[in-house]
């Protein structure tokens, strides 16, 4: 894109200074990125212009455009923040600021002792690439917006890269810079970051799914118009204006219902969707009383977002009926603030951070990210954070209450350990017992939205590590974990020493490897001194699984495992009875059968 379309798409009412800024930075960036090109070749500046192009389109304010334009500059080029400040003020400056920490920020071991590594995996550098994106957009949630829409013109372009860097650039983009776009209800990104994402990490699946799309796509929106014509007739004559669209079913979409339902492609394209849009909330229970009273109505399909909004601040009614030819029919009924709400997200409430006035809205929707970020610093290994932003940001949600009536925002599957440590790190700490609903309950109890939760505390002591032990599922929040491996971190390093040795060799003995030597172990692992290592593991500051991981990768030859034998021939019995279980069992029919 060029300079005349990104002009074309910002709003008619703008200015003529404010459309001259947008020139300015245009033209910076321009002389900025001279002689700088693409992978397709393209001059760099056609990717500033495409960023600030999407922005744009998501109505974002002036001062979030221009930065979109200059986001690369004081990475990349001679242009220095001062510069920015002088020429385009010190909130535009601030936003690039923002956008630059992403890359800036050095690299932090979570070990002291631990041996710096001259040439860490492109996974681990894939993932502390992450942990720097998240840990730089904590202090202003316009930040993420622009990183997104970096993505979004990145992934637009990813066919021009090798082959290997477009698929883990892909996955990276499906685990965590997709579902974050959902956390923010920015949907149009987060669907074109999935489909675009998809063709890349399962290309026979997506060219398969899309051409099947593409042959029925015609028939399937003359059906959803006159649907949509239908429902718009029958609202009016009930006294209400309404207006009817087919719902667009996306690729990735349809994909995940095919594996999560186990139905083939049929089953889920063939389900039509349809959004009705009234003029107030009252008028969406009216529209759903007039569609069901004009066709039944599908048991277990109702769902009430307006009441009990999403974890992303969705609001509609949800619903499906039995059309006049005997399928389903899916209906969605929200006022069209709850459209623009659904299809804008957090872009939606621009206007707060234009200054004007604060925006309830808005803070609601970012408390989410804020808070995770409180916590941020304590997660210090790249693979653990991001880890811990796929468990407790992206995944489903549990809302429970305390005893006073206060909503707490956990994972799904959360257990009331996790409760406590959310409430306080020293509840946590002292958790003894819990109670819900008014029932005592064990503490791997999973919790689930609308319990009321109340925790029973001793007066002093910590944490059982039996908490950190991931077979018994007692913990599932990684906010839980950091806090209490910081608590073991902290208690006395013999007795950390001494329980990672327990646990090493215990697991060395159940996998046969009693000859492994500990000392090389913590040599594979970077680490200059054994106790380094038996405290990592001890206090659970380094996951067991990883330990035992560096030790398989190794030469399994050196290892001096036994060969196992090969099993003994089976005898089949004459009489063809076959006992299911246990193979190379002796058995013997018993005489009353």
């Amino acid at each position: 894109m060029k300079l005349d379309g990104l002009l074309r798409i910002l709003p008619d009412d703008l200015i003529p200074a404010d459309r001259d800024l947008v020139r300015r930075a245009f033209a910076a960036a321009e002389r900025a990125h001279e002689g700088q090109t693409r992978a397709s070749g393209e001059p760099y500046v056609t990717h500033c212009v495409a960023v600030a192009a999407i922005l744009a389109e998501l109505n974002a304010p002036l001062p979030v455009i221009v930065a979109g334009l200059l986001h690369d500059t004081v990475e990349d080029t001679p242009l220095t923040l001062d510069d920015l400040r002088s020429q385009f003020g010190a909130e535009v400056a601030a936003l690039v600021d923002g956008v630059t920490k992403l890359t800036q920020l050095p690299r932090v071991s979570a070990h002291d002792g631990r041996a710096k590594r001259s040439r860490p995996s492109k996974s681990e550098l894939a993932k502390e690439t992450l942990r720097k994106t998240f840990l730089a957009m904590g202090d202003d949630v316009r930040v993420v917006v622009i990183k997104l829409a970096d993505r979004v013109h990145n992934m637009r372009t990813l066919a021009h890269l090798p082959a290997e860097k477009r698929e883990r650039i892909a996955h990276e983009t499906l685990e965590i810079f997709a579902p974050l776009a959902n956390r923010l209800g920015l949907w149009q990104m987060k669907w074109e970051l999935e489909d675009r994402s998809f063709r890349y990490v399962d290309p026979e699946k997506f060219k398969e799914i899309a051409d099947r799309v593409a042959t029925r796509r015609v028939d399937r929106e003359q059906e959803l118009e006159a649907i949509g014509r239908r429902l718009t007739k029958v609202l009016e004559e009930a006294g209400l204006k309404a207006e009817a669209s087919g719902r667009p079913k996306h690729l990735y979409s349809i994909y995940r219902k095919m594996q999560r339902k186990g139905v083939p492609f049929e089953g889920v394209y063939d389900v039509r969707g349809v959004r009705v849009i009234v003029g107030t909330e009252s008028e969406c229970y009216q529209a759903l009383g007039i569609i069901h009273a004009h066709w039944k109505p599908v048991p277990g399909t109702f769902d009430d977002y307006i009441a009990t909004p999403k974890d992303n601040f969705y609001q509609s009614l949800h619903t499906a009926v039995i059309y006049d030819d005997g399928r389903t029919l899916e209906v969605q009924l929200r006022t069209p603030e709850m459209h623009e709400n659904a299809e804008l997200g957090i872009a939606a409430h621009w206007r707060y951070k234009e200054g004007r006035k604060r925006d309830e809205a808005f803070e609601q929707r970012v408390t989410w990210l804020r808070r995770l970020m409180e916590w941020r610093q304590d997660v210090e290994d790249a693979g653990d954070f991001v880890d811990a932003m796929k468990s407790d940001v992206f995944e489903d949600r549990a809302y429970v209450f305390t005893p006073k009536g206060d909503i707490i925002d956990l994972p799904a599957s959360s257990t009331p350990i996790d409760f406590a440590y959310h409430v306080h790190t020293d509840i946590g700490h002292r958790c003894r017992g819990a109670k819900v609903n008014g029932k005592l309950v064990s503490l791997d109890y999973q919790l689930q939205t609308g319990d009321s939760v109340e925790i029973l505390t001793a007066k002093r002591g910590g944490p059982s590590r039996d908490w950190l032990n991931p077979t018994l599922e007692m913990v599932r929040s990684e906010r839980a974990r950091t806090k209490i491996r910081q608590w073991f971190k902290r208690q006395n390093r013999e007795q950390n020493i001494a329980h990672g040795r327990t646990l090493l060799d215990k697991e060395l003995r159940r996998l046969g490897l009693e000859s492994v030597s500990f000392e090389q172990v913590a040599r594979d692992l970077g680490f200059t001194v054994l106790d380094d290592l038996l405290a990592a593991v001890g206090c659970g500051d380094l996951h067991l699984g990883k330990v035992l991981s560096g030790i398989v990768e190794r030469d399994i030859e050196t290892l001096g495992l036994p060969e196992t034998a090969a099993p003994a021939g089976v005898r089949t019995a004459r009489d063809g009875v076959t006992i299911l279980g246990l193979s190379g069992v002796l058995t013997a029919m018993a005489r009353c059968c």
